[in-house]
């Protein structure tokens, strides 16, 4: 395991800051399987998408966690920016560095997300076919959940307000004010309107999870983007890709993974869910995780080690 930086093949001014796994007895003369993990809105590297990754790698694969662009430790101004399409091509960017490490098979490469990363997974994948198969815990589709509220039961006209607000930070921030901010889960705990969200605040700002490179907001400008944007767009299409959706019995979000499961192309997809989670305990909850990753690796074994044999196959 290591920290590494890289220039971002979208805009070489930003140095995307990320950490790499490897298996154990890694020799860098073979050819491995790997698999990028994208943090949720708000988080960073060090935290969920970290716990993935690491325990992915024990499973034989070079996985890498990475922070996304305007985020944690990568680069990129305003600070703290939450533009879903930049996030969804950060997914590929970080592709495009893995097939120029010798040691990754290019033909094995395959994506999971952790809430709106699994999102921006979902959407990176309908559009960039290097990825063979793609994993989502506790989905989230940023676009239906900013619209449609945590448990959708608010209209999509309804968040008409929140993009005036998106357009009028716009116009703010051009003027040189201090960039303007929104909170992307509760900043303290009364802010929660329930325990889920609740523990949402706990996970960003104790010591459960707290990290000094996640303030847990975004720039309010990015509601202009938020708001109209939809992971899921052309799924019913394009997302052939072997899916594993995994998500709580108790999570809010969880109609999110169901629009994803119904709403995907593919004939290989697959919804498991764990039992008695919510949506944060699949970030840190030791036996949530375990059971999360004891459905992932096989699939990725699987779903990866095929691709390999079909290449081979053909040549």
């Amino acid at each position: 395991m290591g920290k590494i930086s890289f220039a971002n093949s979208n805009n070489k001014t930003i140095a995307m800051s990320a950490v790499i796994n490897f298996p154990a007895g890694f020799d860098e003369k073979n050819s491995y399987p790997a698999i990028v993990v994208s943090h949720p809105g708000g988080g960073v590297k060090e935290q969920t998408a970290g716990i993935y990754a690491k325990k992915l790698a024990e499973q034989g694969f070079v996985t890498i966690a990475y922070d996304a662009s305007y985020q944690g430790e990568s680069g990129g101004e305003p600070r703290q920016l939450e533009n879903p399409y930049i996030r969804t091509e950060d997914v590929s960017a970080v592709i495009d560095y893995l097939t120029m490490l010798p040691y990754v098979d290019k033909g094995r490469i395959g994506a999971m997300g952790i809430c709106a990363g699994a999102g921006y997974t979902a959407n990176a994948a309908i559009q960039d076919r290097r990825i063979k198969a793609i994993g989502t815990v506790s989905a989230v589709n940023i676009g239906s959940m900013f619209r449609n509220g945590w448990e959708n039961n608010i209209k999509s006209i309804d968040a008409l307000s929140l993009v005036e607000a998106g357009s009028n930070a716009r116009t703010s921030d051009a003027s040189g004010a201090a960039v303007a901010m929104m909170p992307l889960a509760p900043l303290t705990e009364k802010d929660a309107p329930n325990e889920e969200l609740r523990q949402a605040w706990e996970y960003y700002h104790t010591p459960r999870a707290e990290c000094a490179t996640a303030p847990g907001v975004a720039t309010l400008r990015s509601l202009n983007q938020i708001i109209t944007y939809d992971a899921y767009h052309m799924a019913d299409v394009y997302l052939t890709q072997p899916i594993q959706i995994v998500a709580g019995s108790k999570a809010g979000s969880k109609w999110m993974s169901d629009d994803l499961f119904d709403r995907a192309a593919s004939t290989d997809k697959s919804f498991h869910i764990v039992e008695g989670a919510n949506h944060m305990d699949l970030y840190d909850g030791k036996a949530f995780v375990d059971e999360a990753v004891s459905v992932l690796a096989p699939f990725f074994k699987a779903k990866l080690a095929g691709v390999a044999g079909r290449a081979q196959a053909a040549e």
